[in-house]
């Protein structure tokens, strides 16, 4: 939170020279000294302690946003720290009062520290030798005290955090006298209403909920600006001793009772609740009012089938230029949070692709680790609009079989899983290749298997054996490269390839955004013309929308708009789009590729609604992976199963359940995802 400072040292100041003459003058140096610490050293411990903390920003929620019905909705809170910040003409009165009643009667009038309270507390802290003693820390010596554990807990390591935070709480006459220098200086800087604002939104409320405003909707479903006496002062009894007064059990309610009691006694005797308001508070049962509301943390909150594209979108934001120059500052800034999110999520296509997995690519297979995604990117922005996956998302270490923390869309850097062979549908760069050098689609090329062992590669002839075998025995004979894509011969597109340079096949990949899921360099030997290396789903699911947008490539985003914690609109992820092919070779290939859904082997993918589709399916050499991608002129829908554990199960030959095998299934799978999609994203 910024604060702004204050207008000039309020009366009742005690200053670091008078409060250590003091501790001579009223006997606290030779009790100090029980603990170790003489006179003399006491008085200049104080005088060469820091004077000043900055009070800074506090961490809050980051949230994220989907889209349904075209309308944006929130999707999910993601923090370090469940938090909210309120200003102070946010927070009720009511709390205000129960605060400064209970905890500090005097904060209006010291500057800091109350000295008389101080005496008795270090006193107390030396008689005990740092193992128990009174309080006497004023609101603002608490403040300096959460300030501390709130640093603690921003530090590297876990390590590092538990070390700051015994330090921060510590029980020793030199904590407290550190305290009380920081608070006189904080008392010098800000106001006192900057200061009792920000005592409420950095106090730890237990149970893993931090500030007056996430505490309210924690307990009580409801706003800190709406809160009766009773669950004010019940608010503030937690901040003592949230591991036995906080409202998560029952269990706690007698002890916290009996300090709401104390400080609604405190609100009466101040003048600040009325006899019959006081009676009635304190005859309040904690059971009829408390209401936990569990906070929607993380991704594992959100709607089912949202969670992969939600875990993807967090990971993008957070490294986002927006959130500051450097690794460091972005990862400050988002630890910080505050931030809104607006993602590109569809939710209502999201649910609909989800339902298909579900019923076409069930969790619950236990014959084969079977893995499906469904990814639809939008030609012209790159803009992501579905992330379906057939799998529950869980991170634990003891997920069942039916789920996982691998994201099978994306790349391993994004969601730990390292892509899939692509096998046919990488044959669409062979064919832009062909055409990108001035050879028609409708040349007639050897469809029959053959041995071939000369090519050219980076302009140099090399040497490399290869005889690829065709999906069927029956496809032997001339094709022309139109037929032979519809059909998805591979010793036709051997053929093509052996007129070719096999770098320039590559370089077209790489243009249109295709890079390995696991990293590296994209490869050019012959093999890799029928999609032997594995790339992620919504890799290739680009590289399709970037030739349904006339060869204009833009890469994948997933981000509309960030929004600052004060308010301002930063812009949403970069876009980054290129000319990867001419419109004419995009065009022709365009034409060329709608053979697939007319008589070729994506024949029942025709979606009823007549838009024109192109697109490629793919299966691996042992059909452990099968793929369709393809789309509209608007948008393009990748359709991905396989095995998952580098099993080489057949899915040709494992019903589905549902009158059909994986393999078989495929195009009518994409058909019904692709309808939906067409209806939101229609062409003309």
């Amino acid at each position: 939170m910024t604060m702004r400072r204050a207008g000039g040292a309020a009366l009742g100041f005690v200053g670091g020279s008078v409060l250590a003459g003091l501790m001579v003058g009223v006997g606290v140096t030779p009790m100090i000294a029980v603990a170790g610490v003489s006179t003399t050293s006491a008085i200049g411990m104080f005088e060469s302690l820091p004077e000043h903390i900055e009070i800074g920003d506090l961490p809050q929620r980051n949230q994220v946003w989907a889209y349904r019905g075209g309308e944006p909705v929130h999707l999910a809170n993601v923090w370090a720290q469940d938090r909210q910040e309120l200003s102070f003409d946010q927070i009720s009165d009511q709390l205000k009062h129960a605060a400064v009643d209970g905890e500090d009667k005097r904060f209006y009038e010291t500057g800091g520290v109350d000295a008389t309270s101080m005496v008795r507390s270090l006193v107390s802290v030396a008689a005990s030798q740092g193992e128990g003693g009174s309080g006497g820390s004023t609101l603002t010596m608490q403040l300096v005290r959460n300030i501390k554990i709130q640093r603690a807990s921003e530090l590297p390591t876990l390590e590092e955090q538990r070390a700051g935070y015994k330090e921060a709480t510590k029980r020793s006459p030199q904590r407290k006298l550190a305290e009380m220098k920081l608070a006189i200086g904080l008392a010098k800087k800000y106001t006192k209403e900057q200061i009792l604002t920000a005592y409420l939104n950095i106090a730890y409320f237990g149970d893993q909920t931090y500030g007056v405003q996430s505490a309210a909707q924690h307990y009580y479903g409801k706003s800190a600006t709406d809160l009766t006496p009773a669950e004010a002062a019940s608010l503030i009894a937690i901040v003592q001793w949230p591991e036995r007064r906080d409202l998560s059990t029952p269990d706690h309610y007698r002890d916290n009772a009996a300090r709401r009691n104390v400080i609604l006694r405190s609100m009466h005797e101040q003048g600040h609740l009325t006899t019959d308001e006081y009676r009635t508070a304190r005859l309040s049962r904690l059971a009829d009012s408390v209401r936990i509301t569990a906070p929607q943390q993380g991704c594992e909150a959100v709607e089912t089938g949202a969670e992969f594209f939600c875990d993807y979108a967090k990971r993008v934001a957070a490294r986002l230029p927006q959130l500051g120059a450097t690794k460091q500052q972005r990862a400050d800034a988002w630890r910080t949070g505050g931030y809104r999110i607006q993602t590109t999520l569809d939710l209502d296509l999201n649910a609909k692709q989800k339902e298909l997995l579900d019923r076409y690519d069930p969790k619950t297979e236990t014959r084969l680790a079977l893995g499906a995604t469904l990814n639809t990117v939008e030609a012209g922005t790159g803009r992501v609009l579905t992330m379906a996956q057939n799998t529950d998302y869980d991170r634990s270490e003891q997920a069942p079989p039916t789920a996982t923390s691998l994201n099978y869309a994306v790349d391993q850097a994004d969601g730990d899983s390292t892509g899939f062979q692509t096998g046919s549908t990488y044959k669409m760069f062979t064919l832009l290749a062909w055409l990108e050098a001035g050879r028609s689609p409708d040349t007639v090329v050897n469809g029959t298997p053959h041995p071939q062992s000369t090519w050219t590669a980076c302009g140099e002839q090399t040497t490399a054996f290869w005889q690829p075998k065709n999906d069927s025995p029956g496809q032997k004979g001339p094709y022309s490269v139109r037929s032979a894509t519809a059909q998805s011969v591979n010793a036709a597109y051997q053929s093509m390839a052996a007129q070719l340079d096999l770098c320039d096949i590559r370089d077209v990949a790489k243009r249109l955004g295709v890079h390995l899921a696991a990293g590296g360099e994209l490869p050019w030997n012959p093999a890799s013309l029928l999609g032997t290396e594995s790339i992620a789903p919504l890799t290739m699911a680009a590289a399709y929308a970037g030739v349904a947008n006339g060869g204009r490539y833009c890469a994948p985003v997933v981000i509309d708009q960030v929004t600052a914690p004060d308010g301002t609109e930063l812009g949403g992820q970069p876009r980054t789009c290129s000319q990867a092919v001419s419109p004419q070779t995009a065009a022709t290939a365009f034409e060329v590729m709608q053979g697939a859904f007319r008589g070729g082997t994506a024949s029942g993918g025709q979606t009823p609604d007549g838009t024109t589709l192109f697109g490629k399916t793919g299966t691996a050499d042992a059909a452990d992976q099968v793929w369709l991608v393809g789309g509209s002129s608007r948008a393009v829908t990748a359709y991905w199963q396989g095995n998952t554990d580098g099993g080489k199960h057949n899915l040709r030959y494992y019903s589905n359940g549902q009158g059909g095998t994986y393999a078989g299934s495929r195009a009518a799978v994409w058909r019904d995802a692709q309808t939906a999609v067409n209806a939101a994203l229609p062409v003309g």
